[in-house]
């Protein structure tokens, strides 16, 4: 019984492990599209995006380096660095699923269901936009929402 549970404990390790290498190889590919250099040794990518993000370093060097899966605060602090739905990253680290976390009629409310649309205002917030420029934030989007929303 106890090698069974062995065995179980490293196929669950196996398995985390290959999830992590490629959430890391996901987010290797959105810092470079974003203009992180995050290959050279002095590029100071990955010290940007901490700065950025207002996350540790070493949280973000662990990631990059395959060694742990960052929390959930850091993770919805580089979500918003990387303009990435946080409910995308949460999918792709392999912590929740789309069962988990699901989109009801393509994030419009459907009929007997609270309103999923959220204020340019609430988006801000939610999205990280500094308390200064929200405003400005909430009036550029007004301009792209249909007209009543």
């Amino acid at each position: 019984m106890a090698s069974s549970a062995r065995a179980g404990a490293r196929t669950d390790q196996t398995y985390r492990a290959a999830g992590l290498r490629e959430f890391a190889g996901w987010i290797e590919e959105l810092l470079r599209a974003r203009g992180y250099d995050i290959d050279s040794p002095r590029g100071g990518g990955r010290s940007k995006l901490a700065d950025d993000a207002g996350v540790h370093r070493a949280a973000v060097s662990r990631l990059l380096q395959r060694q742990s899966m960052p929390d959930l605060e850091t993770m919805r602090r580089i979500a918003a660095v990387l303009g990435v739905p946080l409910r995308e990253m949460l999918i792709r680290s392999g912590r929740l699923t789309e069962d988990d976390l699901p989109l009801t009629g393509a994030g419009r409310p459907v009929d007997g269901e609270e309103s999923l649309w959220l204020s340019p205002e609430e988006a801000a917030c939610r999205m990280g936009v500094p308390p200064e420029l929200r405003e400005l934030f909430a009036r550029v989007a007004r301009q792209f929402l249909p007209e009543g929303a």
